[in-house]
C-alpha cells in the first residue's frame, strides 16, 4: 500500500540535518510531478557571540559521513545564540540605550564581561525617567503652592501684621475707608465756610492711628476736661523740628473725644503746595483774631500752638523749655467767644528730630524759617526723616475759664499778660511731671 504524499507536507525528515519540505515541492508531489532531491548540504556552524573560538580542525582521516560532530554541533548552537540573542538584545549602556550588536562583540573580544539588565534595573530607569519628565513639567507651567511657595502662610503673616498694626478691626476699618472713598468719586461729600472736609478727616485718623499707637506709644490723659459740646481753645506746647505733635493732638482730640480740632496755623502752612490744600481739609486756618474767634463762637474746638517755629526750631539741648508765648492774641479770642482755654502738655515730639544744628543762610534762601541738622539728616538722606520712636503723653489739663471776665475785658493788655503766664506756666510744670512719669524716652 502506497503512503500518502500529502502527509509529508511540512513534515520533517527522519535525517538529522534534513530541512523541511518547501510548499512549492509538495504542490508539485501532488500534481503527480516528482521534485528532484538534493543531497542535504552540511551547514558550517557560524561563530557565535560569547562562544570559544574554535580550533582548527586537525588533519584525521575521520569519515565525513559521521553524524556526530555535527549533532554535538547543532546541540550546542541553540544555547549559544539563545545567550548570544539575550546578550545583545537584553545589555543597556549606563545612560539606558542597548548595545548594539558591534560593541557586544568587541566587548567579548577584549574580554570584558556584561552585565544583564534586570527587570528591576529596567523599572528603575523607566521610573526615574518619569520623574525627570513630571520635575520638567512642573518647573515649566507650576503654579506658585504647586513650586512649594507657602502661599498660605504668607497670607497668615499679612493678615497677622494688618492685625498687629491696625487692630483687630482693620477689615471693618478698611472697608470703611474704601466706603468713603466710593463716596467721594462719586461727589457724596461737602465742606464748610473754611473748607473744612470731615471724610478727608477721618481717612487721615485711620493713616495715622499704627503711627500714633504703635510707633509712639501714645498715652492721652485728661480727655475728660475737653467738653463734649460747645467750644473751646485748647493751647498747647510746640516742639519736634517737624510739626508733628499738631497732628498727633488732632488725631487724640477725635479718637477719645470724638470731636474735631480745628487748628490755627501760620501764614507758612498756607503758602506750601499741597500743604496748604490738606491743611484746609483737615479744617485748618489762618492764625488771626477774626478766624479764631468766628470758630469759638460757631462751638468748634480750635486749638492754637503760641510758640510758632520758635518753639520747633529750638535746639535740642533747649528741650522742653518753653519759648515765649507772644503777646496773648488767643487769651483774646477766647475771652471776646467767652469759652474755656484748655492747656495741652506734649512730652515726646521733642525726641523724634533731635535738632543739633542750622544753615540760616540757606533757610533764606529756600524761604523757611530754619534748615534743621539732626543726627540722621541729611547724613542719611530720606532715611533720616523717619521719625525717631519716642514714647509720648499728651495731658488735657484742666480748662481755665475766661467766662468770668466780660467780653470787653480782652482789650485790657494786663490781664491778658497774666491770663497768658498762667497758661504757660501751667503747661511748664506739667511737662516737668510727665519727663519724670515717662522716665526713658525711647524704652
Amino acid at each position: 500500500m502506497s503512503e500518502d504524499p500529502r502527509k509529508n507536507i511540512g513534515a520533517r525528515s527522519a535525517k538529522p540535518g534534513a530541512g523541511r519540505t518547501s510548499p512549492s515541492s509538495a504542490a508539485r508531489s501532488l500534481a503527480g510531478g516528482s521534485a528532484p532531491r538534493k543531497a542535504p548540504t552540511k551547514a558550517k556552524p557560524k561563530p557565535q557571540v560569547g562562544d570559544a573560538p574554535a580550533k582548527p580542525a586537525a588533519t584525521s582521516k575521520t569519515p565525513a559521513s559521521k553524524p556526530a560532530p555535527a549533532q554535538a554541533t547543532a546541540k550546542k548552537k541553540p544555547a549559544a545564540a539563545k545567550s548570544s540573542a539575550k546578550a545583545a538584545s537584553g545589555a543597556k549602556s549606563a545612560g539606558g540605550r542597548p548595545t548594539s550588536p558591534s560593541s557586544s562583540a568587541r566587548s567579548t573580544a577584549t574580554g570584558t564581561r556584561l552585565r544583564a539588565v534586570t527587570d528591576d534595573d529596567a523599572a528603575r530607569a523607566a521610573a526615574e525617567a518619569a520623574e525627570e519628565a513630571q520635575r520638567r513639567t512642573r518647573s515649566a507651567g507650576a503654579t506658585p503652592a504647586a513650586a512649594g511657595i507657602p502661599i498660605d502662610e504668607i497670607v497668615a503673616a499679612v493678615i497677622q501684621a494688618a492685625q498687629r498694626v491696625l487692630g483687630s478691626d482693620w477689615d471693618t476699618r478698611l472697608a470703611t475707608l474704601f466706603a468713603a472713598l466710593r463716596r467721594r468719586m462719586g461727589g457724596d461729600y461737602a465742606v464748610d465756610e473754611f473748607g473744612f472736609d470731615p471724610q478727608i478727616t477721618d481717612i487721615l485718623v485711620g493713616a495715622v492711628e499704627p503711627l500714633a499707637e504703635k510707633w509712639f506709644r501714645l498715652e492721652v490723659r485728661g480727655i475728660e476736661n475737653i467738653p463734649t459740646e460747645g467750644g473751646a481753645l485748647l493751647v498747647s506746647n510746640h516742639s519736634g523740628t517737624v510739626p508733628i505733635d499738631g497732628v498727633m493732638v488732632g488725631y487724640a482730640v477725635k479718637k477719645y473725644a470724638q470731636r474735631n480740632l480745628r487748628p490755627l496755623g501760620a501764614d507758612l502752612v498756607f503758602q506750601l503746595p499741597f500743604v496748604s490744600q490738606l491743611a484746609r481739609k483737615v479744617g485748618a486756618t489762618l492764625a488771626c483774631t477774626e478766624d479764631a474767634e468766628r470758630l469759638l463762637s460757631n462751638g468748634e474746638l480750635a486749638g492754637v500752638w503760641p510758640e510758632g517755629f520758635k518753639g520747633i526750631g529750638k535746639p535740642y539741648a533747649e528741650r522742653y523749655k518753653l519759648q515765649r508765648f507772644g503777646r496773648g492774641g488767643f487769651v483774646s479770642s477766647a475771652m471776646r467767644a467767652q469759652v474755656p482755654i484748655v492747656p495741652v502738655s506734649i512730652v515726646g515730639a521733642e525726641e523724634i528730630y533731635p535738632l543739633i544744628g542750622n544753615v540760616p543762610s540757606l533757610a533764606r534762601l529756600l524761604g523757611v524759617p530754619y534748615l534743621p541738622i539732626t543726627p540722621f539728616f541729611p547724613l542719611l538722606g530720606p532715611l533720616g526723616l523717619v521719625p525717631l520712636p519716642s514714647k509720648w503723653i499728651i495731658e488735657f489739663g484742666e480748662p481755665i475759664r475766661t467766662d468770668a471776665y466780660e467780653p470787653e475785658a480782652a482789650d485790657d493788655p494786663m490781664l491778658l499778660f497774666n491770663v497768658t503766664d498762667q497758661v504757660r506756666e501751667t503747661i511748664q510744670q506739667t511737662l516737668y511731671a510727665l519727663l519724670v512719669d515717662r522716665g526713658s524716652a525711647f524704652f
